[in-house]
């Protein structure tokens, strides 16, 4: 193994007058093991809140990469499918510490994220029948559905530039919600659209914005602009094709060693061939392909039901890590109800469920930046939306709209439109919303303020006699 490279950033002599001036020392390995392991375990508030973390700490505070190169990286895990926040950290961890660094770089991005959710899923099939418990879902339930109000709002505000784009939006609502159609038939129908429409008319199809528009000066970098590649992240083919053999060996040997234990038609075969589909489908972040995973674990496999995917985007929501982290519920409450190693062993049946369904879908994130970040080092040039992706990220919104849609029919209509409307959680989804859009408050004060507000109801309700 080749040994682990040493920066250089350039240096001139007046950057040596002062300690802010000076070029940061080499980072160990056990020095970045220790920051990934803080990331992974402090990474609240979803793929913004997370990149500006590591913008924060990365770019400002410890100086280890140049905002330019920060922001290349991030443009291109952007394209991916996938989360963003976490290809990021892969990508800047490869970028230092070779194969090593972004293995652990990500990977620790999801592991506490993995380990909290696996506690508070067996707490939540164990005890969620406990009154105390289910008043406090009742109030989560609502304020879910303002969350994913709220991300659609911000995500067409950024996207839905001109009619060209509300009109995908709208087709992509009335494709999901009305036809009933698959995710990846409205990915690949909009991703067409937005390549004729780059064509025909191009201008409605560039994409707008950025991130972080602004080019601040915060000293030299250990990865500095000017830095030279090194050379384990230099771009050749012979590199390229065996990360790519790599890859797909390992997914193949992980499939066929569960197909050979449980047969293609086991639960667990199942959640690795399925949430590998859903991993190549994450355009847009996880609230886009959650209605994938609606329609293959709910209505499909019937792993888990409607008011428990619910439950588990609330989970998700309130832990660190990537909000697609609810995969690891959806696996954990299937593997469980499934008994698919008895009824003695429930617990590790939803473990188990839970790392297979993990595995499979940040499987494909690593090898996107392995294979592709060599590639992306040679250009070291901005890299923009195309057409194609610019449609999908305008269906990402009607998709989303449908997800608020089936959140708030549920949630408000428990027993169906002939059963009793919920007024109360009408009211905490309300106050969530004015929260989240006129006060600005973040994720976890809503979702908990909404949760003590349901406990309160369903405390009052039961003292009261109703």
């Amino acid at each position: 193994m080749l040994a682990t490279p040493h920066w250089r950033p350039r240096v001139t002599p007046d950057q040596h007058t002062a300690d802010a001036e000076a070029s940061p020392p080499s980072i160990s390995r056990a020095e970045a093991f220790r920051y990934w392991l803080k990331l992974g375990c402090i990474s609240f508030g979803g793929p913004a809140g997370q990149i500006a973390i590591m913008h924060e700490e990365l770019v400002e505070r410890r100086r280890w990469i140049s905002e330019n190169r920060f922001l290349h990286a991030l443009n291109y895990c952007m394209v991916l499918p996938g989360p963003e926040a976490q290809q990021l950290a892969t990508y800047i961890g490869w970028l230092m510490h070779r194969t090593w660094g972004g293995v652990v770089a990500g990977g620790l991005f999801v592991l506490p994220s993995l380990f909290l959710l696996i506690a508070l899923s067996w707490v939540y099939m164990a005890f969620g029948t406990v009154p105390a418990i289910a008043g406090l879902f009742y109030g989560i339930k609502p304020a879910v559905t303002a969350l994913v109000v709220h991300a659609a709002w911000r995500v067409g505000s950024r996207a839905l530039k001109n009619a060209w784009l509300w009109s995908i939006a709208a087709g992509s609502f009335l494709a999901i919600f009305a036809l009933d159609l698959p995710f990846p038939l409205i990915v690949l129908i909009a991703g067409l659209t937005g390549y004729v429409g780059g064509k025909l008319v191009p201008d409605k199809f560039k994409a707008g914005g950025g991130h972080g528009a602004s080019r601040k000066d915060f000293g030299p970098a250990l990865i500095d602009d000017d830095t030279p590649t090194p050379a384990h992240a230099r771009f050749t083919w012979a590199r390229f094709r065996v990360v790519m053999v790599a890859g797909l060996t390992l997914w193949a040997v992980a499939l066929g060693s569960l197909m050979a234990l449980h047969g293609w038609n086991g639960v667990l075969t199942q959640m690795g061939w399925f949430f590998t589909k859903a991993a190549l489908l994450t355009f847009g972040g996880a609230y886009a392909v959650l209605p994938y995973v609606y329609q293959g674990a709910v209505d499909h496999f019937q792993w888990l039901t409607a008011p428990q995917m619910i439950d588990g985007l609330a989970l998700g929501e309130t832990t660190p890590g990537p909000l697609i982290m609810v995969v690891a519920f959806v696996g954990f409450v299937g593997g469980w109800t499934t008994q698919i190693f008895g009824s003695d062993s429930l617990f590790l049946a939803g473990t188990a469920a839970a790392v297979v369904v993990t595995f499979f879908t940040f499987l494909p994130s690593f090898f996107f930046i392995l294979m592709g970040g060599p590639f992306i080092e040679s250009t070291h040039g901005n890299l923009t939306f195309t057409a194609p992706l610019t449609g999908i990220t305008a269906a990402v919104v009607g998709v989303i709209v449908n997800l608020a849609v089936f959140f708030a029919y549920h949630v408000l209509w428990p027993q169906g439109f002939g059963g009793r409307f919920e007024w109360a959680s009408a009211i905490i989804g309300a106050a969530a919303a004015l929260a989240l859009f006129r006060f600005k408050l973040g994720v976890i004060p809503v979702v908990l303020g909404a949760g003590v507000a349901g406990l309160a109801f369903q405390l009052g309700r039961s003292a009261l006699g109703f």
